[in-house]
């Protein structure tokens, strides 16, 4: 994008934003007229002052419309930043299965370098280095394309479409973090396709899991619980095949159904579906990451907080907070640790206690600075602490909310 003309990067932010050029035109304070002049390239933009109003109201760096390259800020190093979500979406946009039915993949690395890869890209999205991750995923996608392509039968094609299901999962969960919320979506629809390539149930199961996730994300919520429980209901484990991984993937699909059935206020379902996967937590018998879940019983305690909250109960969401099992919670990564500080700083918000929920913020953030730093809902909930604090906020918290670049 960037020998494009300045009007034509306009276009396509204004587009990724999904703003007409009358709703851009009035937050300029300009006309349309001018607006559609400036995108077809009629008229120039060469004052500096308009370029930045247009990038504030776009909430892109002004670098970008300018066709160069942007200087990350020591804050933000640990952030998925636009430009690296457009090398993302770059290497999502490539069908190199298409191209390998009509010729060979040129290279494709070794299925025992990938599985490396695969397996470090797991561990960064799991200890929250979203920075890191997006700044592999573009290569780890291509490459992980490449040797599904590169592989037509046998095991090891059913290997390098495991491995590539996987990839997009990582890349699904990633995004829909930063808000990229269609993009997710994409990313785990192609892992659906491809896990039944790989005849893996486990990771098609996954597969549904990010889908959902991606789905109650965009605000589809009842489709998002519907495809959780539906293929929850196809994994569920019988005497002979309840495997650890099995339960494991069963349990996570329940959880994420509760997630949903909360945001519609459907109590009675989340009982039901927490219920179901305090079960096959029981059974599993502790904490694991098979599949890479972090799924057993301490995961389905901090879900019971996270219903709660999207049930507006936040007394609740508190009281089980404080039952939490603190050697089992420590032995959790980092990932999942400080998403559950951040669920319970908005439980502490709903009981009026701005301190607590302060305090969960800069706990999550001394855990896995990402995780609070680069989340939309993050920004949010400290807007609202910083809003709803009496005073000038304790220095932690204003220092916090200028790193993030909230107003205090």
């Amino acid at each position: 994008m960037d020998e494009l003309p300045i009007g034509r990067r306009v276009a396509y932010w204004r587009g990724r934003r999904k703003m007409s050029q009358q709703v851009f035109a009035d937050r300029l304070g300009k006309s349309k007229s001018w607006v559609d002049k400036v995108e077809r390239g009629v008229r120039r933009l060469d004052k500096f002052s308009v370029v930045y109003e247009i990038a504030d109201v776009l909430q892109v760096d002004v670098q970008l419309l300018l066709g160069k390259d942007v200087e990350r800020r020591p804050e933000t190093q640990n952030c998925i930043d636009q430009v690296e979500v457009e090398e993302i979406r770059a290497a999502l946009e490539r069908y190199d299965q298409m191209s390998a039915f009509f010729q060979a993949v040129p290279h494709s690395p070794p299925l025992a370098e990938m599985r490396k890869a695969v397996s470090h890209a797991w561990l960064t999205y799991q200890h929250a280095k979203y920075g890191v991750l997006a700044r592999t995923l573009p290569k780890l996608l291509r490459d992980a394309q490449a040797a599904d392509s590169a592989y037509a039968s046998g095991t090891e094609a059913k290997e390098a479409a495991h491995l590539l299901g996987q990839v997009y999962q990582i890349a699904s969960s990633a995004l829909r973090k930063v808000g990229e919320h269609e993009l997710s979506w994409l990313a785990a629809d192609r892992s659906i396709a491809v896990s039944q390539r790989a005849g893996d149930q486990l990771l098609a199961g996954l597969a549904s899991y990010r889908v959902g996730s991606a789905l109650l994300a965009l605000g589809r919520v009842r489709p998002a619980l519907e495809v959780n429980v539906n293929i929850a209901n196809r994994l569920a484990p019988t005497h002979e095949a309840s495997r650890p991984d099995r339960l494991s993937v069963y349990g996570m699909l329940l959880l994420n159904g509760a997630m949903a059935a909360a945001r519609i206020g459907d109590s009675a379902t989340v009982r039901d579906l927490l219920c179901g996967a305090e079960q096959a937590s029981l059974e599993l018998g502790g904490d694991f990451n098979h599949y890479w879940t972090s799924f057993g019983p301490t995961n389905v305690q901090l879900h019971r907080c996270a219903t709660a909250v999207e049930l507006g109960d936040g007394r609740t969401a508190v009281e089980t907070h404080e039952k939490i099992d603190v050697v089992g919670f420590n032995a959790m990564l980092p990932e999942r640790r400080a998403h559950h500080y951040l669920d319970i700083a908005r439980g502490y918000t709903q009981i009026g206690n701005i301190e607590k929920a302060s305090e969960m913020l800069l706990e999550g953030d001394r855990l896995a600075p990402s995780e609070i730093r680069c989340r939309p809902l993050a920004h949010e909930v400290l807007s609202d602490v910083l809003r709803r604090t009496r005073g000038a906020p304790p220095a932690p918290v204003a220092e916090l909310a200028e790193q993030m670049g909230v107003g205090v």
